[in-house]
């Protein structure tokens, strides 16, 4: 039988932890973003005239064909009503 998505998803030699975690938060923040901005009815051609990107940048990024750069993602979180914001990370124990 051949090797699916899980089994390399679970495999270590295959992708580390940290890779997964990167993984992770892309795919929560672009669908948080994504939720967002449907949830206030704004086409990604009206999110892109209020933030000053290209509807064609906002679209690479909703389908994780581009990462934004963190400023990018601010441009795009305010008129959403959103910021970013570190907490802890409940995963790891505190040194």
């Amino acid at each position: 039988m051949g090797t699916n998505f899980n089994d390399l998803w679970n495999d270590p030699k295959f992708i580390s932890k940290e890779q997964k975690s990167k993984i992770n938060l892309e795919v929560s923040l672009i669908g948080k973003i994504i939720e967002a901005r449907e949830n206030k009815g704004i086409t990604q051609k009206e999110l892109a005239e209020m933030t000053g990107l290209k509807q064609s940048a906002i679209a690479r990024f909703e389908s994780m064909k581009a990462t934004p750069q963190i400023d990018t993602i601010f441009k795009v979180l305010k008129p959403l009503g959103y910021t970013l914001e570190i907490v802890p990370d409940n995963e790891r124990p505190i040194d």
